[in-house]
């Protein structure tokens, strides 16, 4: 449980803070007008797509450091002895009187080592890539779509909605996680980097795995297609209160 919630807190921050900072340099280019003398040179397209890379590449640096630490001090620690205390000959007496039996604490080292941390780790890249360059998309594209950051609001909550959602409900999901509420929230791409997270560690089945991770795929093809549309339009497009009626007339113009 520890983990599975660890790795989705994780995520579910990482991935709004990157979406933002996208969001926020997309209206800080509109606002200033620079973006009529980059789109001169490159498309529209491949600009939203450099952008989201850009800080896609930024936040993995970030997590291999991270990983790279913790593997050094893991290492260490198993060198030592640390992980994996001999406690059979331990008197609880000598431990304390609210000392934890050391039976347990045997049994929770056991836990951590027979946990596929590999899987786990690989799974956390594959989601967090995954959902950051989906909603990294749709937050271009809103970024695209408005003048100001105030201007963000109507369009933030349907965006964020079922990461929130899929987050509230974590402590069902750990309790549950052979529900069909669980299966679905992990399925669906909007909430499955959360959802998926914290079922990995009491064991998920491999083609319910396999099938998260191709509908997260076409799921970020398909936003990344959508927002492309309304990149193309809205970031030339200003003094205007945009509504969702004009997201729609975009989505349907043609090239």
């Amino acid at each position: 449980m520890v983990i599975g919630f660890a790795s989705t807190f994780m995520i579910y921050m990482f991935i709004f803070l990157y979406a933002t900072q996208i969001m926020r340099g997309v209206i800080e280019e509109k606002t200033s007008r620079i973006v009529e003398v980059i789109i001169s040179s490159i498309k529209p397209m491949q600009l939203m797509m450099g952008k989201i890379i850009g800080i896609a590449s930024v936040g993995m640096l970030q997590f291999f450091i991270w990983i790279l630490l913790t593997s050094i001090f893991m290492i260490a620690a198993a060198a030592s002895g640390i992980l994996s205390p001999d406690l059979a000959g331990v008197d609880p007496e000598m431990m304390g009187a609210e000392a934890i039996d050391p039976s347990t604490m045997s049994l929770a080292f056991g836990t951590i080592q027979a946990l596929n941390l590999p899987l786990i780790l690989a799974c956390f890249v594959f989601y967090f890539i995954g959902g950051y360059l989906m909603y990294g998309a749709l937050f271009a594209a809103v970024g695209a779509a408005v003048d100001s950051e105030t201007d963000t609001q109507q369009f933030m909550l349907p965006l964020t909605m079922p990461m929130i959602l899929s987050f509230i409900l974590a402590t069902r999901i750990m309790q549950e996680p052979g529900s069909d509420l669980s299966f679905w929230l992990s399925i669906i791409p909007f909430t499955s980097p959360v959802s998926m997270m914290m079922r990995l560690p009491f064991g998920v089945p491999m083609w319910e795995m396999a099938l998260s991770m191709t509908l997260l795929v076409l799921g970020f093809l398909f936003t990344t297609w959508l927002a492309g549309r309304i990149y193309r339009i809205g970031i030339l497009t200003f003094g205007k209160k945009v509504t969702y009626r004009d997201l729609w007339r975009w989505i349907r113009m043609k090239p």
